[in-house]
């Protein structure tokens, strides 16, 4: 696998680049790996209006030397990435089923890390998830899902079913924000391969 120069980090479902796991990451990223072209955008709450960002985002990105890490809903965004340009991937606990899960958070909701944000869900969005669950022609790349059994939000067995073909480090206990990152950051850059 070619060594990897540009990673696309995509929040979750009311989460933001201030999330813990985005912040770690670009930390890591900064001072281990300073060639690497760093990108982890703030994602609209339409997720027809966010892929379409994103795509223009990595639009000249090298395919073969790009990759994304997505974390919940964040996760079911980079399986769309690399569904689109066959990059290499990254799932930590990733939201299979988004258009299901989210039909019952229509209507007004805060950012987790700024609560004195909001936006709203609409009902639009929901079929804009199934969409883009639809959609996708290449293979992707190398994949990897680390999945928590004790993921309050979502159910472990879906993600594991659903990336049966990915390398999956299934984590006994944790939760859902898979609060001990910093324990596994180390192997998600190794499988990673950054320049």
């Amino acid at each position: 696998m070619p060594a990897i120069t540009h990673l696309l980090y995509l929040h979750g479902f009311r989460s933001s680049p201030a999330s813990a796991k985005a912040t770690l990451m670009a930390r890591a990223v900064a001072q281990r790996h300073p060639q690497v072209r760093w990108c982890c955008p703030q994602l609209p709450p339409s997720p027809r209006q966010a892929m379409d960002e994103v795509a223009a985002l990595v639009a000249d990105w090298p395919r073969e030397r790009m990759a994304v890490v997505g974390s919940s809903l964040g996760g079911f965004y980079a399986s769309w990435v690399a569904r689109q340009t066959g990059c290499t991937s990254v799932l930590l606990n990733p939201a299979v089923f988004p258009a299901r899960d989210l039909a019952r958070h229509i209507g007004a909701q805060s950012q987790w890390h700024q609560s004195d944000e909001s936006f709203y869900f609409e009902a639009a969005f929901v079929d804009e998830l199934q969409q883009l669950a639809d959609e996708g022609t290449h293979a992707p790349g190398p994949e990897l899902a680390l999945i928590a059994q004790g993921d309050e939000v979502l159910d472990w067995r879906e993600m594991r079913d659903r990336y049966p073909d990915a390398q999956q480090i299934i984590l006994p206990g944790n939760d859902h924000a898979i609060s001990d990152f910093a324990l596994h950051l180390d192997g998600v850059l190794k499988f990673l391969n950054l320049v």
